[in-house]
This record gives structure tokens, sequence and C-alpha cells, in this order.
């Protein structure tokens, strides 16, 4: 099979791969893409012009900033997508793609200029020890040859729970961590100091990410149906402090010296794709005598096929290099313990299995040295050293600061006609107190802020706008009703002395409430002071253009709606309107009386006639386009979609805005809208 697209023979993103990951440009925020060759499809472009019609499930998730919505739905969707792509791609496929000039313009995006992010929000995290290869020489190291592997180690997956926070992205550089120490390599009893981890290590790892419904708790998996919960497979490279292990591991395992990093590489490769390569385990088709037969519940009938044949290796670049060193070649089929054993035992007690669950299968060695998969094997302890062979003489025992560490993998064709690869994962070691941002872990970071609360009332454009944007951040937030049913019309009614003295004097939502770092707490009103807050706190993804000119016009927009319109129809103001004289200038009549809701429709009218222009001078609305022109949606969207609502609300006839209906249109199948609709509101009338 071949594509349309051209792909180097080499390359790891043929139409046999179509992995997925999440991407951003300069001008789109983050969102699913795939990759073939040197290009990604841009998912959610295919989404918005129908391409991905008719395959079982809402495909505005490809709009969303990870892969968890997708990952949750059955593996038949994860097929059903793969085959509508394949078909796309093919140079002999459906061709509303292939002969659309204009179309491939807009979702076919060079992969070089793309930023990649983490493919999921990481709920839990569990490394794996299942190499006996691996586990072999560990054990030979720290216990002798008679007790290398403990006695549990062929009965089951032994595997232990790791920090999902601190998962990232390759490219992501990583901090030598510090920690304890012993002092004493011969008398642990001295007990141990403070310092810098001084036998910083790579793991050489694959990982999968879970995908389809959850099992419910207490409920088991079963190795029948695992496969149906395996979402795709990364690359993973586990960092390690092997000094800081080796104080605290006893009798735990251990902790802070695996959780300072893990980098994954950021596409997603399907089990399907690696279809082709399914092969048995360096164990053998079997897992019997003389080794212990596996209980019935991971008893895989399968496992004879249940390894996959993938090429991995290890290259060292050390700082003020160019040419990597290449320091080990091993394969993913060197696992005593396959992926599917591995979910279903971790499921065994009924821990539910969450969509964007990472498991990684433990650090991947070989029998022989040139396949060990980290460098505690290749140096044997710090015992040898090992060469850089395109380093000029420079040898490594464990890592050194500004070296980077460079993962690959890739399965080939028998034929060598194709290969299905992951990419890389890479990471460079920083001196330990290096002073930088905080690693992308994902789409965001609450970091600095959390506990957000949100006052709002359920029809409310102005508090719909601050959904809208916390949605496109994904920024989870607890909603505070805040009931203006009581106010409408013109009565003295007025909302509680408690909300006015201590939430916002002016008797409005919304209002934004979150605490940071110290626990201080903070509260923010006014929509648009709001979304600057947002925007600039969490970046990712943007609600205003990168491009200057972009950038003004999507504000104008907004501002219109805002500062020209919003009041106009504001309760507090309308309640003081009892008899108003429009004037000629305004409505093109002179001697007209109106009460407040005919004085709020005339200028909600009136506003949109300017909005309706600038939006259609740019194109908006059309084309795949969002209202400020852009590929991705703005404030001018987020304040667009409730002035319409609110406009209906007051009998504005909307057919005079076509521009503004097509946006509203456009958005109604994405996430943040759908999420932030009143419809959707925990206050909203039942």
């Amino acid at each position: 099979m071949k594509s349309w697209i051209a792909v180097h023979p080499e390359s790891h993103f043929p139409i046999q791969n179509l992995p997925f990951g999440i991407f951003s440009t300069p001008n789109a925020s983050p969102r699913c893409g795939v990759a073939i060759g040197e290009f990604v499809i841009d998912m959610l472009i295919l989404h918005q012009w129908g391409l991905l019609n008719g395959l079982g499930f809402d495909t505005s998730v490809f709009g969303q900033p990870t892969l968890n919505a997708f990952m949750a739905t059955d593996r038949s969707c994860w097929r059903a997508t793969r085959a509508r792509l394949t078909d796309l791609l093919s140079e002999n496929g459906d061709p509303r793609l292939r002969e659309n000039e204009d179309l491939q313009k807009k979702c076919i995006v060079p992969m070089n200029i793309v930023q990649m992010h983490l493919p999921a929000t990481i709920g839990d995290y569990t490394d794996f020890y299942s190499s006996r290869e691996h586990a072999t020489n560990v054990g030979i190291m720290f216990r002798g040859v008679d007790n290398a592997l403990q006695p549990n180690w062929l009965h089951l997956p032994v595997g232990y729970h790791g920090r999902a926070s601190s998962v990232v992205v390759s490219g992501t550089e990583v901090v030598r961590p510090s920690g304890q120490l012993q002092k004493s390599k011969e008398n642990p009893k001295e007990g141990s100091t403070y310092g810098p981890c001084r036998l910083m290590d790579f793991e050489l790892e694959m990982a999968f990410f879970v995908g389809g419904k959850p099992n419910p708790l207490g409920k088991a998996l079963t190795i029948e149906e695992a496969e149906e919960h395996i979402f795709g497979v990364v690359m993973m490279n586990d960092w390690s402090a092997r000094d800081i292990q080796a104080w605290e591991y006893v009798p735990l395992g251990p902790f802070t010296a695996k959780n300072f990093a893990t980098s994954i590489s950021p596409w997603v490769v399907s089990l399907d794709a690696l279809e082709p390569f399914r092969c048995s385990s360096s164990a053998g088709p079997e897992q019997t005598d003389p080794n212990p037969t596996p209980l019935p519940y991971i008893n895989d009938p399968n496992y004879a096929t249940g390894a996959y044949d993938i090429k991995l290796e290890v290259a060292i670049l050390p700082e003020n290099q160019s040419t990597p060193s290449p320091v080990t070649r091993s394969n993913f089929r060197h696992l005593y313990w396959n992926m599917r054993q591995q979910l279903v035992h971790h499921s065994v007690t009924g821990c539910p299995m969450m969509p964007g669950d990472l498991l990684g299968s433990g650090t991947i060695s070989g029998a022989d040295e040139s396949a060990f998969g980290s460098m505690l094997e290749l140096s044997w302890r710090g015992s040898k050293e090992v060469p850089l062979v395109n380093s000029s003489g420079e040898v490594r025992k464990f890592l050194k600061d500004g070296d980077d560490v460079i993962m690959s993998g890739y399965a080939e064709a028998s034929d060598g006609s194709f290969r299905v690869g992951f990419g890389a994962v890479t990471g460079r070691v920083l001196p330990a107190g290096t002073p930088r941002s905080t690693a992308e872990v994902s789409t965001c970071s609450t970091a600095k802020y959390g506990d957000f609360k949100l006052y709002s009332y359920w029809r409310s454009t102005s508090s719909w706008r601050v959904r809208i944007a916390l949605a496109l951040k994904g920024i989870p937030y607890e909603t505070i009703p805040v009931d203006l049913s009581k106010l409408v019309g013109n009565t003295d009614a007025t909302l509680p002395d408690e909300f006015r003295n201590g939430v916002n004097g002016m008797a409005q939502v919304p209002a934004l409430e979150f605490s940071d770092a110290s626990g201080t707490v903070h509260r923010l009103t006014q929509s648009m002071a709001i979304l600057d807050f947002l925007d600039e706190t969490f970046s990712s993804p943007p609600l205003l253009p990168v491009d200057p000119l972009a950038r003004a016009r999507a504000r104008q927009i907004a501002e219109v709606i805002n500062s020209g319109i919003q009041p106009m129809q504001n309760l507090s103001v309308l309640r003081q309107v009892k008899d108003v004289e429009l004037l000629q200038a305004d409505v093109g009549e002179s001697g007209v009386h109106t009460d407040g809701r005919g004085f709020a429709k005339s200028s909600i009218e009136k506003g949109l006639k300017v909005v309706e222009q600038l939006v259609s001078a740019i194109g908006g609305g059309s084309s795949g386009k969002f209202a400020a022109g852009t590929e991705y949606p703005t404030v001018a969207d987020i304040t667009i979609v409730p002035q319409l609502y609110n406009a209906d609300r007051f009998g504005v006839d909307l057919s005079s805005y076509p521009s503004l209906v097509a946006v509203r249109d456009f958005v109604a199948t994405h996430y943040a809208f759908q999420a932030a609709a009143p419809d959707a509101q925990p206050d909203a009338p039942k």
C-alpha cells in the first residue's frame, strides 16, 4: 500500500503506521494530529470539513488538547478512524482530500514547524520490571548469581506505581536530581548526606496507554479482553538516579530515585499498526517447564505471538558534539511478561484501568552485552567504561551534565519496503539546581494557581465566556451557582449582601476565585479581565492569534460585543430603564417609545450589524475558519456565541447576520463550547 503523500522508505511514519499525537503551531492551538512521512494531518480540520462523519462517535474530540476523550472510545472507533485515514491517504482511495488542494493546505502541516505535546493527561503511571535479562543482570549485581531473580518474579509481572506528574514529552530537558546519598559504601549504618545524584542513568523502555471504557471498581480485566483496552504504544526513557535508589529502595523499592522525570515519545502507535510484527518473546513460545506455568487468569493462550519485533536503540550525544554514539541496541521482544499480562495483572484486584493511564514495560535488555538497556548494566555498576565511538575518545560509566540521550525504535517489513516506528524520545541532562521553566507535563499546568471556583449563572453571557475559556484551557473548576432569576424584570430584588460585599461589589457574575501556591485566595471579576488572566497564565491553547493584525481584529470583535452591546442588555441596566425614546441616529426612526426589553433589542441589533461586517470581511465562519479567520477559537468566538444566544432571547432576527450564525454553527460541535453551553450547567433548569 502506498500514499499519494511522498514517504521515504526509512521514514517511521508510512501509511501503514498513522500514529496519533497532540501538536500545535504558532497559529493553531493543541489538537490531535496523525503523522505521515514528514507531515502531520490535522484531525480537527478533517472533522470540521466532514471527512470523519459516520465513524460511530463524536469526532469533535480531535479538537481537544489531549487524546483522553478519543482514548475513552471503543477500539472499534480507533479502528474505524484508522481505516478512514488509510482510505483518505492511499493513492487509490477516497479522493476527497487527495483532490482538494484548498483542504490540503489547511490540514497537511509540515512536521518541522509543529510543537509536540504530551499525548494525554496521565492519571496514573505504573512501571513494570518484565525483562528477564534485565532483572537477572540487576539481581546478579546486588544479590549474586544464585539469588538473581526473586522467588515471585516468574509468577507475576513485578511493578510499582510511578509519578504521573513528572512524565514529560520528548525534548524536555531533565535537571539532575538531588537527594539522600549513602555516606559510606561499606557501612550503611553511617547514614546519609544530601547532594546531587552522581550516578544518573537512562532506562530503555516502551510503554502503552490504556483506552476504552474503564473496568468497574472490583472487576478485573480478562486476558481475552486486554487488547481492547490497549490504545497504543510509545517509546519511554525512565530516568534513574542509581545512587539515590541504592540508599532508599529497601524495603519498598524505588521512590525519589525514579520520580523526577520519565520521558515519552509524542506519537502513539496502535496495535493494529504493529500487527504484522507479532512474534514470540525471547523466552520462547511458551511460559512452561522449566519455568512455572502462570496462574490461569494471567496465562496468555496467545503468548507465542504476544511480543513484537521492534528494534530499539539508545545513543548519547555529549555537549558540544555533533554525532550521537549508539551505546546499545535491543528489541521489544526481550520481555518475559507481555503487555496483555501486565494490564490484566494490574487489574486483578479490581483496580479500574482508566483511559490515559500509562504502563511502562520496564528496562528492556537482551542477553548479549550490546543489548543491555541501561548504563547500570553497560558499565556493570560502574566497573567498566562504555566508549562513545563517535565522540573522539569519550567514555561513560553514567550520564554527564550536557549529555543528550536519544532513544528510537521501529519495526521493519520483512522485504524492507517500509518501517513502522515511534520517532525518537530525547532529553538533555542539566546540572543539578539549574533554574528553568516548568517542564511540560500536560496541556496546562495549575501548579501556580489551583482550587478554581466560578461564580456563575447558567445563562449569563459573561459567565458563559469564562466557562468556554476554562474548558479550552482544560482547567478544572467548581461552579458556584448564583441565582439571577429573581432579578429578572424591573423589580427591587437584590443579591445577598454577602455576595455584594464578599464576591463582587457590582452584584454581577462572573467572579473567578482561586488560590496560589501559598494558599492565598484571589478573586477576579469582569469576564474580559478574567480571560486575559487565563490566557497569560495558561498560554496553551491561546485565546488570541499570534499575528498582530489578526490579534487586533479578534479583540475588535470582542470589544464591540463587550463594550457596545453587553452593557445595554445587562440586567442591572435594564432594571433602570422605564421608558426610552430611541433617537433617529440609532434606529432610523424618531419618537419611538420602548421598554427595557425593546431598548436592549435595538442595541443588540445595532451592535451585531457591526460585528457581522467585521466577521464577514475576514471570512470568519466559512471554509473551516473561526470568527477571526483563524483555525482555532479566539476571544471573538468566545464573545459571539453567547451574544447570539442572548439576541435570540430578545427576539432578534438572526437571519440578518449570516456570518455570525455560521460561526455559531461551526463551533457547535467543539468540545469547549459544548461543555460551556447553558443547558450543560449544573444550575440550568432540568
